[in-house]
């Protein structure tokens, strides 16, 4: 990916986290004014819960920040990872926010709050449910597009407000139908399918990390090996992105084969695989020549 294109990439992530970052302001000041005009401590955690979104959208327009700074003599492959340290942020402000959960619910069943429902609290609850239905929809799309891990995780972090959001509406129609203890065990449910989206988070950020394959060697083989000139390709190696990694793999070669002509090979086998594989960026070819009698058992 070029300067010019990834400069593109970045500010069209950045214009979809301000647009996130407008809309999870506007639900939470919505879900905080009515919640503590109707004494509602489920919706008053909840409107702090879309609040910390925003935070994450911050930490996230951070992240890219970071991320869109070109190559440098100390980071000679680029500032991407930047990307993906923000992704693991987003997932333990979600471990927060759920801790924070498991909290208002323990409290609640110490000490129960009976609030004061009427129709203006479902209509809000309703409102700012379908604005992070949007909010999912509009960033899980652009963050397939633009291949951002900041996006499609905060769009995972934004499926857990519906969650909690949905939580909450039931909250407020047990507590209409007498039965008060159904909200803290409504959100002892939602707190874990939190933590499980932060998991799946921090378990996709660490591949990154911890240099996981990113494609499958037996493709880049069976591309390279259908190459004229190419005898043999193996040790196969890819780390990095999905939109931005590096692939390392040996080819051998007839010996008697020139530098000028193997040099030539070279070109021809990296088109090849940017053709096939949209996402690499540096690829590095390691070419050998194939041994006598290796040549002999081959044929």
């Amino acid at each position: 990916m070029g300067i010019k294109e990834n400069s593109n990439r970045i500010r069209e992530i950045n214009k979809v986290l301000w647009i996130i970052l407008a809309l999870n302001f506007a639900v939470s000041i919505m879900k905080l004014i009515v919640g503590y005009t109707i004494s509602s401590s489920s919706m008053v955690a909840d409107g702090f819960h879309s609040f910390s979104d925003g935070s994450s959208n911050i930490v996230g327009l951070v992240g890219t920040a970071l991320a869109s700074r070109p190559a440098d003599e100390s980071h000679p492959y680029g500032h991407k990872k930047f990307e993906t340290f923000t992704a693991i942020g987003i997932s333990f402000l979600l471990f927060i926010v759920s801790i924070n959960i498991i909290k208002s619910g323990i409290a609640k069943l110490t000490s129960p709050i009976i609030p004061q429902v009427d129709v203006y609290s479902f209509v809000v609850m309703i409102i700012t449910m379908a604005i992070n239905i949007f909010v999912i929809i509009y960033e899980t799309r652009e963050g397939k597009k633009l291949n951002s891990d900041i996006l499609v995780s905060d769009a995972i972090h934004t499926k857990s407000d519906v969650y909690v959001s949905l939580s909450v509406i039931l909250s407020l129609i047990a507590v209409k139908l007498g039965y008060l203890i159904l909200d803290p065990i409504i959100s002892f449910i939602i707190s874990i399918m939190i933590i499980k989206a932060g998991i799946n988070i921090l378990a996709n950020s660490s591949k990154v990390l911890c240099d996981a394959a990113v494609v499958d060697s037996k493709k880049v083989v069976e591309v390279v090996s259908g190459i004229n000139g190419v005898l043999n390709c193996h040790q196969v190696r890819s780390r990095g992105r999905e939109d931005d990694f590096s692939l390392d793999l040996h080819i051998l070669v007839d010996p008697s084969m020139s530098v000028e002509e193997s040099h030539k090979l070279h070109h021809v086998i990296e088109k090849e695989i940017r053709k096939h594989f949209s996402g690499v960026h540096y690829i590095n070819i390691h070419i050998e020549p194939l041994k006598i009698k290796e040549i002999s058992t081959s044929h």
